[in-house]
């Protein structure tokens, strides 16, 4: 079985070679994204693949770790280091992060929903609230 860091790296080469998209089920219909970020006790740069949701200007994802108790380390990472890099096509740039509260959070994660209701089954897997985080370009 392929590891998780491992299967990011697979997804990450593919979605590059192939211009912002990956032949794997779960990520044919969804808008896809890397993000790339430094751990905050490792000092290791991370890439995770993710889906998320266009938003104006704003590219937003959501820290399901699908529906675990516990935020993902990539949402701690970056909401710790405030900004990353993201890919989306064939584009790379960087970005500023913050989590959105309050009626902004809760309108992004109805539309995410919409979009993908996958994602209503994560929140109910778990008691803490998934942070919905919005990455703006620097």
């Amino acid at each position: 079985m392929v590891d998780q860091n491992e299967r990011n790296r697979l997804l990450a080469e593919e979605f590059r070679s192939r211009g912002g998209w990956v032949d794997e089920p779960n990520f044919r219909t969804a808008t896809l994204l890397l993000l790339t970020n430094v751990g905050r006790k490792s000092g290791k740069t991370y890439v995770s693949p993710m889906v998320y949701l266009a938003d104006g200007e704003r590219y937003v994802v959501f820290a399901t770790h699908q529906g675990a108790d516990i935020d993902p380390d990539w949402c701690k990472n970056l909401l710790a280091a405030g900004r990353a890099t993201i890919e989306v096509g064939t584009e790379r740039f960087e970005v500023i992060a913050r989590a959105t509260e309050g009626a902004e959070r809760e309108e992004l994660w109805r539309r995410q929903i919409e979009a993908h209701p996958t994602f209503a089954d994560y929140q109910k897997k778990t008691s803490r609230d998934i942070p919905v985080i919005a990455l703006t370009r620097a």
